[in-house]
């Protein structure tokens, strides 16, 4: 029986267009970049190739660590000044990142999603790809009216070990929550990326709002719709116990 809800966040709680996202985030990156004295594009390539090296992190190293080493050795920077950089870009994520707020499409579904399920008594993740530090999950959570108290944990670059759509990153979760994949209903945008937690035996839905489907796969293989269609389906499901037993 399912009792624990996994929301994905970019695209799917947070409705932007990804492209649209990027490209103010980018900008944005790219004076703080400027402002250390480095080649903005060069690094903002580095954060590229950090990224590439999460998504393919064979779970020897957090993702946080794979991301810096690899972005060290791309722009042959080490020591205090790759300190420096780190520390900056955590202000960053506090502060400057908030501009990309913008490119958000209001809505009150996902804030209601969030709350109504765990009084319902459901657990609920923010099953988010762990390409991100805490702080900068934390600010676009609070684009929408939420916090980390909403969830029982969120994943990030910190606390994770593999990405999306690993399915290794799914049996982190489950793992950590102590639940098997039955119990779960997976819920993102991306088939490529969400819907791979089905292969392991959780219920999916694929919010097709602003789906990204970059390979062009079948999404006629998953449930989906809309996200008031996934409203309907949440407050279908039936009450629960506390602690959802």
């Amino acid at each position: 029986m399912i009792n624990t809800i996994m929301f994905d966040l970019d695209g799917t709680l947070l409705r932007f267009v990804q492209d649209e996202f990027l490209s103010v985030y980018f900008g944005e990156l790219k004076k703080v970049f400027t402002g250390l004295g480095l080649d903005a594009e060069k690094a903002a390539k580095g954060v590229w190739a950090g990224t590439k090296a999460m998504i393919l992190n064979d779970g020897t190293m957090y993702n946080i660590e794979r991301f810096w080493k690899t972005f060290s050795e791309f722009m042959d920077i080490k020591g205090e000044q790759l300190k420096v950089i780190e520390k900056t870009c955590d202000s960053f994520y506090s502060n400057e990142f908030n501009n990309a707020k913008i490119t958000v499409h209001p809505s009150d579904i996902p804030k209601r999603l969030v709350k109504n399920m765990s009084a319902k008594g459901y657990t609920v993740i923010l099953a988010t790809n762990p390409l991100f530090p805490p702080c900068a999950v934390e600010s676009r959570l609070d684009w929408i009216g939420l916090t980390p108290q909403d969830f029982l944990f969120y994943t990030n670059y910190e606390n994770s070990r593999h990405c999306k759509p690993n399915p290794a990153y799914f049996r982190e979760v489950f793992d950590r929550a102590g639940k098997t994949p039955e119990q779960c209903m997976m819920i993102g945008n991306c088939p490529a990326d969400d819907m791979v937690a089905g292969t392991l035996g959780s219920e999916t839905f694929l919010v097709t709002d602003f789906m990204e489907n970059e390979t062009g796969l079948d999404i006629s293989l998953y449930r989906n719709g809309t996200i008031e269609e996934l409203e309907t389906l949440l407050m279908s499901m039936p009450v629960l116990e506390r602690n959802g037993n």
